[in-house]
């Protein structure tokens, strides 16, 4: 067997229900569910076990919930195997999350601070103002042209904001450039491109006010060297310093989340084994489609804990 990582997932994996089965698990998954509604001063666990689903999609509350269910499952695992990764790396929110497993902070305090982005991030442009989309089965540079073009027509921001898979990446912006991108798009041969009902146009220049808040949340919080590499999303790299680690969190609230890249760098480190940890199964879907032979596992609850004998 290769090297492994441990993959925790980002906005879009979050579902009513998600969670409830490590919350009754017991040991330290359940003890992190018990203190998260403290951490965030209302009732998330209800809201992540009961929904309704459209309160659960806020950003400043999906964010809190999509890192409790990893983190949960991240601490089951810890306990119940002795699987260990020799990297992590987390879509977008999901770092925090991967930030904490491998050593640089709390749980309690990575839920605590990405509720604080959740919130930062949606009031950082008003409503209806910013949009994303989703750009399926173009190349790289078309649709860095697209949204270059459409910047300049539109007189907006308009750039890639998720580099998820050579046949998906995510643009984000104000709308009428964003829309204008769409059009473009489809002027030139796109096949499908959809826009994504989202609160904000995360991961573009437009987060710079959400960017301020974390820089200034993230200075007075202590962050260790992590034990284990994180592939950091800014740079598609390894990093275990808290010095990066702290100023990369900070870039990615405006950086492009270079997702393929980084799981092409873990591929060259000769990782064969991915573990994608809490909601869903969205990151071993990408993963799939980035390297058919990379072996994915997905742990949402104790029922999966057996897909790790291997």
């Amino acid at each position: 067997m290769g090297k492994s990582a441990f993959l925790f997932p980002g906005q879009g994996a979050q579902s009513v229900g998600m969670g409830k089965a490590l919350a009754d698990f017991g040991g330290s998954s359940s003890e992190l569910f018990k203190s998260v509604d403290q951490v965030v001063g209302f009732a998330l666990t209800d809201l992540m076990f009961n929904g309704p689903i459209d309160t659960l999609t806020l950003t400043e509350n999906t964010q809190p919930a999509l890192v409790t269910t990893a983190l949960a499952a991240f601490l089951m695992v810890t306990e119940q195997t002795s699987f260990k990764p020799d990297y992590v790396a987390g879509h977008s929110l999901g770092e925090y999350a991967a930030i904490s497993a491998a050593g640089g902070f709390s749980p309690e305090e990575a839920v605590r601070l990405v509720r604080v982005r959740g919130e930062a991030m949606r009031g950082a442009v008003a409503p209806g103002e910013g949009s994303m989309a989703a750009m399926l089965n173009m190349d790289i540079k078309a649709v860095e042209d697209v949204c270059r073009d459409a910047a300049a027509m539109s007189g907006g921001v308009c750039v890639p904001a998720n580099y998820n898979t050579s046949a998906q990446i995510v643009i984000s912006g104000h709308k009428n450039a964003v829309d204008q991108a769409l059009l473009l798009a489809k002027e030139r041969g796109a096949k499908r491109c959809i826009p994504l009902q989202v609160s904000a146009p995360f991961h573009s220049p437009l987060m710079a006010p959400a960017a301020e808040i974390m820089a200034a949340e993230l200075a007075k919080t202590e962050i260790s060297d992590l034990a284990t590499p994180l592939i950091a999303n800014v740079t598609a790299q390894p990093t275990s310093s808290a010095s990066e680690v702290r100023s990369q969190l900070v870039e990615q609230v405006t950086g492009a989340v270079r997702w393929e890249e980084s799981m092409l760098r873990l591929l060259e480190l000769g990782v064969d084994t991915f573990v994608e940890l809490g909601s869903g199964k969205v990151l071993s879907g990408m993963m799939k489609r980035i390297d058919k032979s990379a072996r994915t596992i997905t742990i949402n609850g104790p029922d999966d804990l057996e897909k790790l004998n291997f």
